[in-house]
């Protein structure tokens, strides 16, 4: 029987990008439903049509990646599961004991646990830099914290929860001058801005597909430079469908991170996606986004009862992100009235970044609001918004 829709959810108006894109194209639904109704074989484990067919679509997924990214070549890109798969991949498989980290405070908790875990399981040491008051950090901090035993600097290129973009190319010279692995966090500037790691001092980049890549949830992505695979042991080991008669992990890439089978559908559907954002210029998209958030802030600064966070940078430091809070209102309260009575759906709370909020003086009110935005995203979301915050 065929579902009648549900009027409240067919009018929402979502503004929640930063945690996952939202709608995807087209194009990406109707790639996983293919995979599923006319091929359902496993990547790499079989030598029948449909199975060279998975395999072929798995390989080009994995070119368009290392296009998109300007990679040395497609064995760079590693698929994980998401994009905390491919930070723990890279945070774990790097790391001795003994080894010292810098990182900033801003940080994810998938960095920050992780790491967290290894300075209790195997002795690592850590050094977190803090931002300056307009939420960028300062390279030459970077510099003054390394050491001789510095094995990684790990850095997000964009706040998850400010928007405000790091400077990742100078902290990353300084990296690569001390001998340190550079490690950066691009889960919220994949897809949203250019990312060039052949000509960027960047060691290992992460990334989800299922945010500003445009894929679906369960897929991610792991760039390596060239030789860095030396230094980054498996995470994982187990069945690669290749070398099988070998007990060890097979050092060749992309095998030597990609154990079990791959979620193929999604991976369909990354493809699909990566296909579709090169029909689709990331510079006219960024403009897209930035002409957004302006337009939200600029709204907001009539509105005495919100308060907003890193409002002030040029839109070349910053993407499609806003936080703000509401006076007189907790912020999961806020976001709840905003969907129950005005079906606009934004994220509040900490956003896995205690450290962010710590810095921002919001960790102890339990956060803010954030409105975040895609491609898909419209004017007339965003004066939904306005609307409705100004009712209160």
């Amino acid at each position: 029987m065929k579902k009648t829709p549900d009027p409240v959810m067919s009018n929402r108006c979502y503004l929640d990008n930063a945690a996952t894109s939202w709608p995807k194209p087209e194009v990406v639904l109707a790639a996983m439903d293919r995979y599923h109704r006319e091929l359902g074989v496993a990547a790499g484990r079989g030598a029948t049509r449909a199975a060279s067919e998975v395999d072929a679509t798995i390989a080009r997924c994995r070119q368009r990646a290392a296009r998109l990214f300007n990679a040395e070549s497609s064995d760079r890109i590693i698929f994980t599961f998401n994009g905390t798969d491919s930070l723990n991949v890279a945070i774990h498989g790097c790391l001795q004991p003994g080894d010292h980290v810098v990182a900033s405070t801003l940080e994810h908790n998938s960095v920050l646990r992780p790491l967290s875990e290894l300075r209790r399981r195997i002795g690592i040491e850590t050094t977190f830099i803090e931002p300056e008051a307009n939420g960028r950090v300062e390279p030459t901090k970077f510099r003054e914290a390394l050491r001789p035993n510095t094995k990684l600097v790990t850095l997000l290129h964009a706040s998850n929860v400010t928007g405000v973009v790091q400077p990742i190319d100078d902290v990353g010279t300084l990296a690569q001058q001390a001998g340190a692995l550079m490690l950066v966090d691009a889960a919220q500037t994949a897809g949203h801005l250019p990312i060039d790691v052949r000509n960027s001092p960047v060691d290992m980049l992460a990334c989800p597909g299922h945010k500003g890549l445009l894929g679906p949830l369960g897929t991610g992505l792991l760039y390596l430079r060239l030789g860095i695979e030396q230094h980054v042991a498996s995470f994982r080991q187990g069945g690669t469908g290749s070398l099988s008669e070998e007990d060890r992990q097979p050092e060749r890439l992309p095998d030597k991170y990609e154990s079990g089978n791959h979620n193929v559908p999604g991976l369909f559907g990354l493809e699909a996606a990566l296909d579709w954002l090169e029909q689709h210029h990331i510079s006219e998209r960024h403009a897209h986004e930035t002409k957004l958030r302006r337009r939200l802030i600029d709204g907001m600064a009539s509105t005495k009862s919100v308060r907003l966070f890193a409002a002030d940078l040029p839109d070349e430091f910053v993407v499609g992100v806003v936080s703000f809070v509401v006076d007189g209102f907790d912020p999961q309260e806020m976001a709840a009235i905003l969907d129950q009575d005005f079906q606009v759906q934004v994220r509040a709370g900490l956003h896995c970044a205690p450290g962010t909020h710590r810095s921002l003086g919001t960790l102890e009110a339990g956060g803010t609001i954030r409105a975040s935005f895609g491609p898909m995203t419209t004017v007339e979301n965003v004066d939904r918004l306005l609307d409705a915050l100004r009712q209160f």
